[in-house]
């Protein structure tokens, strides 16, 4: 969730602090600070509210920042609601640090560190780990967090600076992300690499339970008991320019019209002669046919794109396929065997749901496949098996190009499984794949004209709720539509099944209520259009979604978006984009900061 930095070299740090948070802020916007080491003292500005809103302005007033060391922290609040005195960076003047993560036994700790004399300011659980450094620090920085972690229950990653060491800045992680950059005599520590990349694409991973020594020279790596790690260096394949606008009003909307390219990145080196090829990550279509049934775990948009899998592999193969919701999944004792294979979808790699998910199915002895957009992440070293999405980094909280990418995955996979079991022939496979390879340059096509979309997004605006309506495939697609529309315009909406309003739902239809109807299915057609009538009946005001060449009348719909037609199969890869679309508008037009929704962030990495 929250976004931390660290910066130690030669140059001032405050420019490169703020700046590096500035990238890191789609993780949370509740506060932001940074913590300096000057003339021998620790120096701390914080602020509620966002880094533009209020960490610059307090800086601006507290003058000129000479140091070269220090740490900030862009906060998404769990415990204590958004405040100065609840930001970070949190500690005193010997010990301050940055938190990403929720500590569990906080109040058991608290209770102790107050017996032991300590006086708590803020309510987060945040400034226990704070004054438990404190405690446990004799001069020894290392020894200190050692100490101090093996105390703590929950996940963390943790920015350290100590007024005694002006030089260095330490870190630690448990399940919460956090890498260290290399610099020409500076170095760095970050969430993410989007943090750096102006600065550095060279990195080490930090791994679970070490702690890592950070001065202007280099990096050291011990574990909890002292023991030195050797850490092998990794760069980045991420370009600066994708983690900037590019002349784009918006993240969202310049991640909306990288998809194209997304997609064929994604797809393209997972095609050999015609066929879908897992090579890479070693699954074969033996292991493919011998699965009693296939799990796909996920949250949010990922488990939509899951949703899509589960429609294709079923239909094409006849494979039992169970899409879970990773939250639930672990708590629901499934029925898991060492025979199944569980999909894993996360676009961070670091979705901490979909993490646990993961190590139950590793626990059960399940094979693990990983879809995941981060190379080094979690997930990735975890799951037995993984796929990159090749979407580069994505900034808006709404997710839009990750999505189109797990789906384009999705597809692979349910073909290979078809053919691995028989289902269809390699002709026919090739046939799909050609089809697949033409949905770039048909997402294209739904980009150049942005008016229906905005047309649609100006009946929204007003709207206290609506629905979003479609049957097989087109429900599945309006899942991940009304999602959208709430992330980032407020607006309440909700995804039915089409044949499920006259179970009740169609009670909420009032005059002008707007109903988003996808229609790309034309075995379900009929109907659909059928459902789409009774609610215009009754006073709805109906937008279509449908391709080119399926008629839906006047007295269906009041408004009718054509879109490119991909054959049914495809549809959804396609049928996203006004959905996006729609959605970004009406975000647009109600004022709303698009990429940085209210009390949301992108990696959501605590329960």
């Amino acid at each position: 969730m929250c976004g931390i930095v660290g910066y130690t070299g030669k140059n001032k740090c405050e420019d490169i602090l703020i700046n590096s948070l500035r990238k890191l802020e789609y993780r949370g916007y509740d506060s932001a600070g940074i913590a300096v080491i000057e003339n021998g003292k620790i120096k701390t500005v914080k602020s509620k509210g966002k880094i533009n809103d209020g960490l610059v302005k307090k800086l601006e007033d507290a003058g000129t920042l000479n140091a070269v060391t220090g740490i900030g922290h862009t906060r998404w609040a769990t415990h204590g609601e958004p405040s100065d005195i609840n930001s970070h960076p949190i500690g005193n003047s010997r010990v301050t640090i940055v938190h990403n993560g929720i500590i569990e036994n906080y109040r058991k700790l608290k209770t102790f560190l107050i017996e032991k004399g300590y006086e708590f300011e803020s309510e987060t659980d945040t400034e226990t780990v704070a004054k438990l450094l404190d405690y446990y620090y004799t001069g020894n920085p290392v020894e200190a967090i050692s100490k101090a972690v093996t105390d703590i229950e929950g996940a963390y990653a943790l920015g350290i600076i100590f007024r005694d060491y002006p030089d260095m800045i330490y870190a630690v992680r448990k399940d919460s992300p956090l890498i260290v950059g290399i610099g020409d005599g500076e170095m760095y520590i970050a969430s993410d690499m989007t943090a750096l990349l102006e600065y550095t694409k060279k990195y080490y991973l930090l791994e679970t339970g070490e702690i890592a020594a950070i001065s202007q020279n280099g990096a050291s790596f011990c574990d909890l008991h002292g023991n030195k790690i050797k850490k092998e260096e990794q760069i980045a394949t991420w370009d600066v320019s994708e983690a900037e606008k590019g002349g784009f009003e918006h993240f969202m909307l310049k991640e909306i019209h990288e998809q194209p390219n997304a997609v064929t990145k994604t797809i393209s080196p997972r095609i050999k002669d015609g066929l879908p090829c897992f090579e890479e990550c070693g699954l074969t279509d033996e292991m493919l046919r011998n699965y009693h049934h296939i799990f796909i775990v996920a949250c949010g948009s990922a488990m939509h794109a899951g949703m899509v899998g589960k429609y294709i592999i079923e239909s094409m193969s006849r494979t039992p396929v169970i899409v879970d919701i990773a939250s639930e999944f672990r708590y629901r004792n499934p029925l898991l065997s060492a025979d199944d294979l569980v999909v894993i979808i996360s676009q961070s790699g670091e979705t901490a749901d979909t993490k646990a998910a993961l190590e139950l199915a590793n626990e059960v002895g399940a094979d693990t496949l990983a879809f995941v957009n981060v190379v080094g992440s979690s997930i990735a070293r975890e799951a037995k098996m993984v796929m990159f999405t090749y979407a580069g980094p994505e900034i808006s909280v709404a997710s839009t190009k990750a999505y189109m990418v797990q789906v384009a995955l999705m597809y692979l996979l349910s073909f290979r499984v078809a053919l691995a079991r028989h289902a269809i022939t390699e002709e026919q496979c090739r046939d799909y794949i050609t089809e697949l390879e033409k949905i770039p340059d048909k997402i294209s096509e739904c980009l150049k004209d942005l008016d229906p979309y905005r047309k649609a997004a100006s009946r929204l605006v007003g709207a206290d709720s609506l629905l979003y309506i479609g049957r097989g495939l087109d429900y599945a697609l309006s899942m991940e539509g009304s999602l959208k529309l709430k992330e980032i315009s407020y607006i309440h909406s909700e995804s039915y099944a089409a044949g499920e309003l006259k179970h009740g739902t169609i009670s909420l239809i009032c005059d002008g209520m707007p109903v988003i109807a996808v229609a790309t299915q034309r075995e379900l057609l009929a109907k659909t259009i059928s459902n789409m009538r009774e609610v215009k009946t009754r006073g709805a005001y109906v937008i279509a979604i449908c391709p080119k060449g399926i008629s839906v009348d006047a007295e269906s719909a009041d408004q009718i978006i054509e879109i490119p037609d991909a054959g049914d199969m495809l549809m959804p890869l396609v049928a996203v984009v006004p959905l996006q679309l729609i959605a970004y508008y009406a975000s647009v037009l109600r004022g709303n900061d698009v990429d940085k929704p209210r009390n949301l962030a992108k990696s959501v990495t605590v329960e």
